[in-house]
């Protein structure tokens, strides 16, 4: 596995794909190993090095590293990649590599839970989102929860207000800039909490670290991203009210399984939603008992009418 500049210990994407191929090695089905990407630059180098090594199946996280991955399969045919937040599809050509399987996410699902969640347990009817670069993979998070805000506004009669972003104008969002700097994360938060918004939806990786620093001391509530934060961030377990969680794990061991039993389906891709464990919305271990049971009952039969297409979804993010 080649991570993306989140790092390893990024307590989001990337540490749930590594979990995945650790996964993969305690079944017995495969031996794993990872390099780290400090930067971009270090894309085609650490790939290269691992196809050095012979690995059967290359993994690289994040969609920032489509590019790189594309190159190197085209020039080696006989090496085969899967690739977390994109299809198989070579962006330059719209056709899919043949030795590529995409994993691809439809979270704007789980993310309109926690935009519904939200807007039914702020007290000031100001909350906030904010991402770490404007990429579909992080914007597709943001579409949802912005979303899941204005449904709750039309069905509830309110008018929740959403920060740091508008799906009907995208070029106007928060960003970061950065999967790990904590302290812009944290100025971001500060902002928008002495904005009125007592609950954060952070969508930065390891970055959103900083929302959490910001919201301690009961000044806000945060939602995580990607696992479930009072298990991949324990120690910050008392500002999370939910995680929108991503199955990237799950689907890293799959396709790690499936490679090593001979059984890799290049050239296409797999799409995870609620209906496959491709997302969720799980609550807080220590403030999820807050939300009232009637909200929570309100998005179990959320989950039943977003999968069944009774709430559509509009975000132009998520996976065709």
């Amino acid at each position: 596995m080649v991570t993306d500049t989140g790092g390893i210990d990024d307590r989001s994407f990337n540490a749930s794909a590594w979990a995945g191929m650790q996964a993969a090695e305690k079944d017995g089905k495969a031996k794993v190993q990872y390099l780290q990407s400090t930067s971009e630059n270090d894309y085609v180098p650490n790939i290269t090095a691992l196809e050095g090594k012979n690995c059967n199946l290359i993994v690289t996280v994040g969609g920032l590293m489509a590019d790189a991955t594309n190159a190197q399969a085209e020039a080696k045919t006989s090496q085969n990649f899967a690739i977390v937040d994109h299809s198989s599809a070579n962006d330059k050509t719209n056709k899919p590599e043949p030795n590529v399987h995409g994993l691809q996410f439809n979270t704007a699902q789980g993310a309109f839970l926690a935009g519904y969640l939200a807007a039914g347990t702020s007290k000031s009817g100001v909350v906030a989102t904010w991402g770490g670069l404007n990429i579909p993979p992080v914007t597709i998070y943001m579409d949802g929860f912005w979303e899941g805000v204005q449904y709750y506004n039309k069905v509830k009669g309110k008018s929740v207000k959403v920060l740091g972003w508008d799906e009907t104008s995208p070029s106007g969002g928060s960003f970061s800039k950065s999967f790990t700097d904590t302290n812009v994360g944290k100025s971001l938060t500060d902002g928008f909490i002495n904005q009125g918004a007592d609950i954060v939806f952070a969508v930065a990786g390891g970055a959103g670290r900083g929302a959490t620093a910001a919201a301690k001391g009961g000044k806000a509530k945060v939602i995580w991203v990607d696992t479930d934060g009072c298990v991949s961030d324990a120690d910050d377990c008392g500002v999370f009210l939910a995680s929108v969680t991503k199955g990237i794990d799950t689907a890293v061991k799959k396709v790690v399984e499936d490679a090593a039993a001979g059984n890799f389906k290049g050239g296409s891709q797999d799409v995870l939603d609620l209906s496959n464990g491709g997302t969720d919305l799980v609550y807080g271990k220590t403030l999820g008992s807050s939300i009232p049971s009637d909200l929570q009952a309100e998005i179990t039969a959320l989950k039943g009418q977003i999968t069944s297409g009774a709430v559509k979804i509009n975000s132009p993010s998520q996976p065709k």
